[in-house]
């Protein structure tokens, strides 16, 4: 265990995907992202180019769902929010310390690299990497990891926070924002979908990402918040956002909604993998999911909001902060994390010792 001494520069960095802010970022934030070689897995000589057609393509109609928006994403400032209520809790919590929180995205600004310099230029004495993403995936956590540390050369010793899939106040702000969403369902049928971004199976059953078996953690923790209080709940887990042929893990929420019609019940549905608005709740559960909703008889339809800057939450990433602040290396943050799935970074921190 190492023991941070009082009156020292303390940096936090949370990491997350990033959203164009305007139309015309749209078509370059599409080709940072198919560009990752953990969204595209292809040597570069194919993959950039393949990047750049597929942005191409998708950029009429991205900037169609992002102008149901304002014309840009809600991600950056939902983010700056939960930047400035984290630091102002560090703030009192680590009264002797100078903290300053700040934002790294993987495909817009502000980008990694631009926020590795503007961390090197504080000085910190140490840093804490914080990933917005409650549950690991070679996707998400990894893909952002692995750029900040190809570009931070500045001062200061590294802690990073891998995953919180089960962590207290991640899993009351969740159950809280349900719980609200039910209540107002009335006393109908209704069943909790708890919809998680997917991504390819192959990655799990191939590469060995814990994201499945921590998504479910995460719903089977939630769940068990919410019927202490109401009883048993019917529920089921779903993914959304599917793209390209291969087989993605499954059932995709759109089959859920589906389902719910024809077994004649509302739907609640909640994003239990996101932290923020943006265009994955905004426009894909909002509205094409609603009509889908719609159209198959499901009523009503309710969507959770995303936790954001729930007071619960806020502290549950001053916990996770504080908590790597005594130690070193890689670790989760709370329970949820077995560390023993092939691409779990801390298993792999444990073989390289």
């Amino acid at each position: 265990m190492t023991q941070t001494l009082p009156g020292r520069r303390i940096a936090v960095v949370l990491f997350n995907l990033g959203g164009p802010d305007d139309q015309a970022s749209v078509k370059p934030f599409l080709f940072n992202l198919f560009n990752d070689p953990a969204i595209i897995g292809l040597p570069g000589i194919v993959r950039t180019p393949l990047a750049k057609l597929i942005s191409s393509r998708r950029e009429a109609s991205a900037q169609a769902n992002y102008a149901l928006m304002g014309g840009g994403s809600p991600l950056l400032p939902g983010t700056r929010k939960q930047a400035e209520a984290l630091e102002v809790v560090l703030g009192n919590r680590l009264a002797g310390d100078e903290v300053r929180v700040f934002i790294a995205m993987r495909y817009w600004h502000p980008l990694t690299d631009q926020t590795a310099v503007e961390v090197a230029a504080f000085g910190p004495d140490d840093v804490v990497l914080l990933p917005l993403y409650p549950q690991f995936s070679t996707t998400t956590t990894q893909s952002s990891l692995k750029i900040w540390n190809q570009t931070y050369a500045g001062s200061g010793v590294s802690r990073t926070v891998c995953c919180y899939p089960r962590a207290d106040g991640w899993v009351e702000a969740q159950a809280q924002a349900i719980a609200s969403k039910l209540d107002e369902a009335g006393d109908g049928p209704v069943r909790v979908l708890f919809s998680a971004h997917g991504i390819p199976e192959k990655l799990v059953t191939g590469k060995g990402d814990p994201y499945q078996e921590q998504v479910e953690t995460t719903v089977a923790a939630v769940v068990a918040a919410i019927e202490r209080d109401r009883g048993p709940i019917d529920h089921a887990l779903c993914y959304q956002s599917r793209v390209g042929p291969m087989k993605w893990l499954g059932p995709s929420t759109p089959e859920a909604i589906e389902q719910a019609g024809r077994d004649g019940v509302g739907v609640v549905i909640t994003p239990i993998a996101f932290v923020s608005e943006h265009i994955e709740t905004l426009v894909e559960l909002d509205i094409e999911y609603g009509e889908l909703a719609h159209d198959k008889g499901v009523s009503p339809y309710l969507r959770a909001p995303a936790v954001g800057t729930a007071p619960v939450f806020i502290e549950a990433l001053a916990a996770a902060t504080i908590d790597a602040l005594g130690r070193t290396g890689v670790a989760p943050f709370g329970s949820g994390c077995r560390a023993d799935w092939r691409a779990c970074p801390c298993r792999n921190q444990r073989s390289a010792a």
